[in-house]
């Protein structure tokens, strides 16, 4: 999650590299354990409408490792596991594993294919492609905290003086549901470097479910479609801003179709899946999903002005294991940040 917008232009995966490696692609397969993920966390997932004008639609997490190699400062990480899959991802962590990133395979301004992910067809699934991860976190006496984590293999942050901004490999979002006695009570939506938390009851949403709606190409997770100034942290204003993310109905997503189901435990800090089919070594990589931001020497890279924080290409983001999964508030803890639970949406 950068401080910019985001977006640029993801294709769906080639079908013979859903092949290639068994391990980054393993999709899920029903079994009696699947049946013990609680019933509320998938009554109540929520569904996301991806922007209209977005190339860059959900991705499958494993197909990333197919198309990268990691990298330490833009050299090969020594000792890396061979090939790289979700079942050996968390062996980068023992080499400086914070300062690794899943480094493209290719020239990103070429578009490749694979950065353009998978569009929901019309059941509104990523048909091939598991591109959500669940992670339910029982923080017991009947308070449960389930993340809907949401990848993309690429991330366009918009434009700013129409220059593109902060495009990155590689972007997780989501949305937490904290529920009491199985009964939702608050929902966080993720936006750039924080984000917005409100009631679930004053949501919008199709049945039980909430819905989110996916910024142009920053991903960006709102609670209302629309124009979205972020200039401001934490301060949503309607309207067009200096910072502005866009959201609309084009294609609905729902990632409880294709997705990966785990529970945390924050006292050991341990996944476990809650079904044995389930990858999960990759949930304990410390390192980036994308590319090291390009040096100012890198012809592809651009900074306004020469200031940092305007710079086209940003470094990846961290996964999910970063995404601080047990929280006190709903919200995640950020220097500067308020968590401000709203009552209703818009506001």
């Amino acid at each position: 999650m950068h401080s910019i917008p985001r977006a640029l232009y993801l294709l769906t995966i080639v079908a013979a590299d859903q092949h290639v490696l068994a391990s980054p692609l393993s999709f899920p397969v029903e079994s009696p354990q699947a049946a013990s993920v609680p019933d509320y966390v998938k009554t109540y997932a929520p569904l996301v409408w991806l922007h209209p004008e977005d190339p860059y639609f959900p991705s499958d997490i494993g197909a990333q490792l197919l198309h990268t190699k990691p990298e330490i400062k833009f050299s090969p990480v020594d000792g890396a596991p061979a090939p790289l899959t979700l079942d050996n991802l968390d062996g980068l962590n023992a080499n400086n594993g914070a300062n690794v990133y899943l480094t493209s395979n290719d020239d990103v301004t070429t578009a490749p294919a694979w950065i353009k992910g998978v569009k929901p067809d019309d059941s509104h699934k990523t048909e091939g492609a598991i591109s959500c991860a669940i992670i339910v976190n029982d923080r017991g006496n009947g308070n449960v905290d389930a993340f809907y984590m949401y990848f993309y293999a690429y991330n366009w942050g918009g434009t700013l003086l129409g220059q593109d901004v902060d495009e990155h490999v590689g972007d997780w979002e989501h949305n937490m549901i904290r529920f009491a006695n199985g009964k939702p009570t608050q929902v966080w939506y993720s936006q750039h470097a924080f984000g917005e938390a409100f009631t679930y009851d004053c949501l919008e949403k199709q049945g039980d479910r909430p819905v989110a709606y996916s910024g142009n190409g920053s991903h960006a997770n709102y609670a209302i479609k629309g124009t979205h100034d972020h200039t401001i942290p934490n301060v949503n204003l309607p309207g067009k801003g200096i910072l502005t993310d866009y959201t609309d109905q084009g294609t609905l997503w729902d990632p409880l179709l294709s997705t990966y189901f785990h529970q945390y435990d924050a006292s050991s800090k341990t996944f476990t899946p809650y079904d044995p089919s389930y990858p999960t070594a990759w949930l304990n990589y410390i390192g980036k999903w994308g590319d090291e931001e390009y040096p100012d020497s890198d012809p592809r890279q651009h900074k306004i002005f020469g200031i940092d924080a305007t710079a086209r290409f940003a470094g990846g983001p961290t996964g999910p294991e970063d995404k601080q999964l047990n929280r006190t508030d709903v919200c995640p803890v950020a220097k500067g940040y308020v968590c401000d639970v709203r009552t209703e949406i818009g506001a």
